[in-house]
């Protein structure tokens, strides 16, 4: 039913921004940018991109929402399935296996605090500490469905309206100091982002070898 869910939401937003790109083209590219970039570089950089493009809070913040939202819907039933083997998805093996070896890695630290530690994991905006790998955490530590989902949620929903909020101020300050400064501040986000996500998968490898 979570998976269910997690495809009718998915299904609802895309025909959303399609009916929504009939009255304003450009306004559905910028948010369709946006929820591209969370799903590459994290919510940082994609919050950062989008109030470069010029969207306001609701512009920015929603759409993360709704990735992250739908991200976690989907993917962690099918995590589920792929731990006990009933289901294997081929496009997702790769991926599933990076979000479980994370998991596995970063367990005892979330097990010792229990629902507030994993909480604080998944409002940390530090790479492969995001709500998928916070799923994979309450479903290997024992937690029930309900209390692991409405963990994960609320502090992926807080992290995003409190780092949506302060990219803002942040660009609006460096914006104050330099014309440049927001781009540099952006292009800093997305290569560390960047950075990070190569390390990750670097260390995934190593960890399979």
């Amino acid at each position: 039913m979570v998976l269910l869910a997690g495809i009718g939401l998915t299904l609802i937003s895309l025909t959303a921004l399609l009916i929504g790109a009939l009255w304003s083209p450009d306004l559905s590219r910028r948010l369709l940018a946006v929820a591209a970039t969370n799903l590459v570089f994290g919510r940082v950089a994609a919050m950062s991109f989008g109030f470069a493009l010029g969207l306001n809070h609701v512009a920015v913040i929603l759409p993360n929402l709704l990735m992250e939202t739908i991200l976690v819907l989907v993917l962690y039933p099918l995590f589920v399935f792929s731990w006990r083997q009933l289901v294997e998805v081929q496009g997702l093996h790769r991926y599933l296996g990076s979000v479980r070896t994370a998991a596995e890695r970063n367990q005892d630290s979330v097990r010792r605090y229990g629902l507030a530690g994993l909480f604080i994991f998944v409002w940390s905006p530090i790479w492969m500490t995001g709500p998928v790998v916070g799923c994979a955490i309450g479903f290997i530590i024992g937690l029930p469905m309900h209390l692991n989902l409405g963990a994960v949620l609320a502090g992926t929903y807080l992290a995003i309206v409190v780092w949506g909020f302060g990219v803002r101020e942040l660009l609006e300050r460096v914006a104050d100091l330099s014309a440049l400064g927001g781009v540099v501040v952006i292009a800093a986000v997305i290569f560390l982002a960047g950075v990070g996500l190569l390390a990750h998968r670097r260390r995934h490898r190593k960890h399979r070898g």
